[in-house]
């Protein structure tokens, strides 16, 4: 089997370019779901933040500034083709340092801390979170994701029973952006993972939310999961930074996976209206 060599530099700076770009121009899917919100929503001053948001990232983009002040944890996700050979150091010391350059000259704010109950700033946005996946071929996609933490922190996990079926899922899910009411910025993105194990399915929801948010999931019970959680979520009338109306909801975006016989894993991963992510193939 021929081999393919790649620099882990080549690397580092597609990490540093990604999130330069996503912390400043937003996703074309995401921007276009808030217009759509705008022009449909009938409660006056729903539809008037969203136009405010509309503009934010409107102006975000030409002036080349964050779009929102919480740059976000560095969530990357690595799908490297089984045929590609790293050369020049450490993989995961590249990303890092990708990280770090594009923190530093992006004048995004620095917002990991080296110990969970300790704190204290790393001073560098860093380390990133990397999940890695192998898949066939020679080339390496890189995926940044820039979470911001209040709607991190909204999310959840429930390890339902066997037998406790779609409507227990849904309800879940419905409960999970009920409890979080405003608090994480509406309308929100929801990315959803069912199945495998505890982590497992926390990684499915929230690698669910690099999925557009204009597309469904291909197998058909599951979009329409999506489509059902979606009308319900909305139902709730929390909407656009809580101010009531249709707004509450962009997408909702599910995931699955196998799992054991004697559980039904299902993680929500929230996101706020700024869900920023970028992808190059190098």
């Amino acid at each position: 089997m021929s081999t393919r060599q790649i620099n882990v530099k080549e690397v580092a700076r597609a990490v540093e370019e990604l999130f330069l770009k996503a912390s400043t121009v937003l996703r074309q899917d995401v921007a276009d779901a808030l217009k759509k919100l705008a022009e449909e929503e009938k409660k006056p001053e729903a539809r008037k933040m969203l136009e405010v948001l509309v503009e934010n990232f409107r102006i975000a983009e030409e002036k080349s500034i964050p779009i929102c002040q919480d740059t976000g944890a560095a969530c990357v996700f690595l799908n490297i083709g089984t045929e590609v050979v790293f050369t020049g150091g450490d993989i995961n010391e590249a990303v890092d340092e990708g990280v770090k350059d594009a923190y530093e000259k992006g004048f995004l704010r620095k917002s990991v801390v080296k110990d969970p109950l300790l704190r204290g700033n790393t001073g560098t946005n860093t380390p990133a979170f990397v999940h890695v996946e192998l898949v066939p071929g020679d080339k390496v996609e890189v995926i940044v994701l820039p979470k911001g933490f209040g709607s991190e922190n909204k999310s959840s996990l429930a390890m339902l029973n066997p037998t406790a079926g779609e409507d227990a899922v849904v309800d879940f899910c419905v409960e999970t952006v009920r409890k979080a009411g405003p608090d994480a910025c509406p309308p929100y993105v929801l990315g959803i993972g069912i199945g495998g194990t505890a982590e497992v399915s926390s990684f499915l929801a929230k690698k669910a939310l690099i999925r557009p948010i204009n597309s469904r999931n291909p197998q058909e019970h599951i979009a329409r999961l999506e489509e059902i959680i979606e009308k319900k979520v909305r139902d709730l009338g929390i909407g656009v930074m809580g101010l009531g109306g249709i707004s509450t909801v962009m997408g909702v975006n599910i995931e699955t996976a196998p799992t054991h016989i004697a559980g039904l894993p299902v993680a929500v991963n929230i996101s706020c209206h700024a869900l920023r992510s970028a992808r190059m193939t190098i």
